[in-house]
């Protein structure tokens, strides 16, 4: 535990220390650049045998994308040319105000030799695809050329249309945006700040409206890098309500690890877990949190599988532009729902109420547009709430009660 505070203390330090992991995103060691993996998480062929093993699950392994580099990257031996130097020949250090990133530089996409940096960028995705990897999550894409990115994305769709890109951009509204128009089909959101009703249904009506046609979101309650005050002191109810929300509004959403273990315990200075894999390799004893281990019952494992499974039994989750709002007269509840007519023409129809507050239980009236759902004025309806398999009798107007004293969320499926 001393040392694990010790490392807390001495995160972002100039120097690493022997043993320490170093920066995920300082990619390159004397080992190998992009195309290699480190010998302290072990071979290639282990890394097929973990890709085989994850599609024997119906799992996709995902690649994150970092096109920075550390000064030991073999690169910066062998293609001197691809990077910028100051006149007294030291690396500049790469910058993302206000950050400043010593560990890392980055290629000169400007250099006479580009079109052999890009090529050979290119050729790195090429080599993960022949490991099985088909999904990339790019890293800061904002800060290279938007031309790189639509070039690579078209010239490795022209062999491997099946290929998904992720656009890790927390940056200003137009490059989100640009950057789906130029070709990648997953964007990373400002989900994770969306909190209150207000601001949660303006998001969503503009992801899920005209910007949804071209830029597709994926909702995230917390990344490595992002714990929101509202995850540090909301407890176990906005751990549920977040990923709820997030895995109900639109049609993809993630979690990053240990989210079922509601690591709520920031960095001081910082919006990030203390203890994330960014300074250290972590092993969290998932055993311990199954039936019969030290902490049973501390993991939101059942939740996340309720989640899931729902998403797989309702079809209208799985479409992005179906989303309607509807009314509750508290403004700490928030309602909407999506339907889908099916292949054999029945209507899958899934209504979610949920409380943004995560410390009381609120009561209120929820107040619902029927002509929306495909019902009648005055019609009563069954449904079933899908987290505690409740059934009600549901009209224009029902009475709601969420809250971390029962559940914060409804989500029912409406019975025709």
């Amino acid at each position: 535990i001393k040392k694990l505070t010790a490392l807390q203390q001495e995160a972002n330090a100039a120097m690493a220390q022997p043993g320490d992991p170093g920066s995920p995103y300082a990619i390159g060691a004397a080992e190998g650049g992009h195309d290699s993996v480190h010998p302290e998480l072990g071979t290639l062929d282990e890394f097929r045998a973990f890709v085989a093993s994850c599609q024997a699950h119906g799992l996709e392994v995902a690649l994150d994308f970092a096109v920075q580099f550390s000064l030991d990257h073999p690169w910066l031996r062998t293609h001197p040319q691809w990077f910028k130097r100051r006149p007294d020949g030291s690396m500049r250090a790469a910058e993302h105000p206000p950050q400043r990133w010593d560990d890392v530089v980055n290629p000169d996409f400007g250099s006479e030799d580009a079109a052999a940096l890009w090529r050979a960028l290119r050729d790195v995705v090429l080599f993960w695809l022949e490991q099985g990897v088909k999904i990339f999550r790019v890293d800061n894409p904002h800060t290279k050329p938007v031309e790189f990115w639509q070039w690579l994305i078209a010239d490795v769709a022209k062999n491997h249309p099946d290929v998904i890109w992720l656009a890790e951009a927390f940056t200003k509204p137009a490059m989100m945006h640009n950057l789906g128009r130029i070709g990648f089909q997953q964007s990373y959101t400002y989900y994770a700040w969306r909190n209150e009703r207000w601001e949660l249904e303006e998001y969503l009506a503009e992801v899920c409206g005209e910007a949804g046609a071209y830029m597709r979101p994926s909702f995230w309650p917390t990344t490595h890098d992002i714990l929101t005050p509202y995850m540090q002191l909301g407890g176990e109810a906005a751990w549920k309500l977040r990923a709820a929300i997030a895995a109900t509004s639109v049609p993809t959403y993630g979690i990053y690890a240990g989210y079922e273990l509601m690591e709520s315990v920031a960095r001081p200075g910082a919006q990030e877990q203390i203890d994330n894999e960014k300074y250290q390799y972590k092993d969290r004893r998932w055993s311990d949190y199954e039936p019969g281990g030290e902490r049973e019952g501390q993991s939101l494992a059942s939740w996340l599988t309720m989640l899931n499974r729902v998403r797989r039994e309702h079809p209208s989750l799985l479409l992005l532009r179906n989303y309607v709002r509807h009314h509750v007269d508290d403004e700490n509840l928030i309602a909407y729902a999506k339907s889908r007519t099916l292949d054999d023409g029945t209507v899958d129809t899934v209504i979610v109420v949920a409380n943004v507050d995560p410390h009381s239980t609120r009561e209120s009236t929820l107040r619902l547009d029927l002509a929306a759902l495909g019902l009648e004025p005055g019609e009563r309806f069954e449904v079933e709430d899908l987290v505690t398999g409740a059934r009600w009798q549901w009209g224009e107007e029902t009475y709601v009660r969420l809250g971390p004293e029962s559940e914060p969320v409804h989500i029912v499926s409406v019975i025709r």
